[in-house]
């Protein structure tokens, strides 16, 4: 196997306050391929149902990339349909671990977030950014679409700016841009800041009742018991795309320059 495609790693530690933190990274400006996608989904399930647990915080490591979404390594090996499903359902399961973990999890995201990057921060219930956490979705250049994460960056920014992120695919939107369509909380103007602000938020979570937090979660995303489903179906979209002679030409394309 491509030593890219198991380079990596997810880590997880929580501190005295019950403030737990998840990291993960990959060489590859944090791409995640299929393992590392399942690592990250299993390690928040894990975490969240830690009696220790009061608040996640989910990173990377790093300091220019959050997360650069799909290993395209992983998407040029992929030799059929259902190995394409496969692969997009990782996306899919770190979604729904989000989504189902009964502990808030708070996004820090220092730098650019793109594809799937953008559906891991739009996947945390409170989501803080440096000034250069630019956003793109950048799947349709690749002829494939951001289906798995579109159903979460959809719900956080609107439908509206979904569509611009998804049809202006080889652009950039700011963080500033993301800020004001609510897919962060914040922006601080340096790593240093973001960090600050980061754990001060976590250690107020940390000091409220946790079964408020975890009520008041399953409120926020009420109207979503049927993602198991939902996202497995669009995983399948992009399993069929990725074999097309589009997006294989221009995969190679992309790792070419």
């Amino acid at each position: 196997m491509n030593d890219s495609l198991t380079a990596g790693h997810v880590a997880a530690i929580t501190d005295a306050l019950g403030i737990a933190t998840i990291s993960f990274f990959h060489p590859a400006h944090n791409s995640l391929p299929g393992q590392l996608l399942r690592q990250l989904a299993a390690t928040i399930t894990a975490v969240g149902q830690a009696d220790t647990t009061k608040v996640i915080i989910l990173r990377s490591e790093g300091e220019r990339t959050f997360c650069a979404g799909a290993s395209f390594d992983e998407l040029i090996a992929i030799e059929d349909e259902a190995q394409g499903q496969q692969f997009f359902s990782g996306f899919a399961q770190v979604i729904n671990a989000c989504r189902t973990c009964p502990k808030v999890i708070i996004g820090r995201v220092q730098g650019k977030a793109i594809g799937g990057g953008v559906g891991v921060a739009a996947a945390t219930d409170y989501c803080l950014a440096t000034a250069q956490a630019s956003v793109k979705l950048s799947e349709l250049v690749v002829g494939i679409g951001p289906f798995v994460v579109g159903p979460i960056v959809e719900r956080k920014i609107g439908t509206a700016a979904y569509a611009q992120l998804a049809l202006d695919a080889a652009e950039f939107r700011s963080a500033t841009w993301a800020q004001a369509r609510g897919l962060y909380a914040d922006v601080l103007e340096t790593i240093e800041a973001l960090d600050a602000a980061v754990q001060a938020f976590a250690a107020k979570l940390a000091a409220y009742n946790p079964e408020a937090l975890t009520e008041l979660k399953r409120v926020i995303w009420a109207g979503t018991d049927d993602w198991d489903a939902l996202l497995a179906e669009r995983a399948a979209i992009s399993g069929r795309l990725v074999l097309s002679a589009f997006t294989r030409q221009a995969i190679q394309q992309f790792k070419a320059r």
